[in-house]
């Protein structure tokens, strides 16, 4: 039942696709077969005004000369940093010395046939 479904919306969307071509290609042959037309009058072309002149950059002006290195105040000397106090280690407690392992449980065994004999 289930195949009978699926190629049923095989066919049907083969048999939607197989018409709409048709008919596009119905439409532009029909197109193509029309008499000449008459052609459309091209329309007037509007006028751009004039964009208003860039005006002049002013000339480029001289810089004043740089400071020398001499004459920059010197800045204070910082302190040395604090030095952070030492952290003790975390430690864990000890353990037992005979901790029970849980029992872990065995695999069955499974018995094993032999094969038949040869003749």
């Amino acid at each position: 039942m289930a195949t009978f479904n699926n190629g049923s919306i095989l066919l049907l969307i083969i048999a939607l696709l197989s018409i709409s071509s048709i008919t596009t290609s119905h439409a532009a042959r029909s197109l193509l077969q029309l008499p000449n037309l008459p052609t459309i009058p091209s329309l007037p072309q509007p006028t751009v005004p004039q964009l208003p002149a860039i005006p002049n950059m002013p000339t480029a002006v001289t810089l004043p000369p740089l400071p020398s290195v001499a004459s920059l105040p010197t800045l204070p000397t910082a302190s040395p940093l604090p030095t952070l106090p030492s952290v003790p280690k975390m430690t864990l407690p000890p353990l037992p010395a005979n901790i029970p392992l849980p029992n872990m449980p065995s695999f069955p065994n499974i018995p094993t046939l032999s094969p038949p004999p040869s003749n």
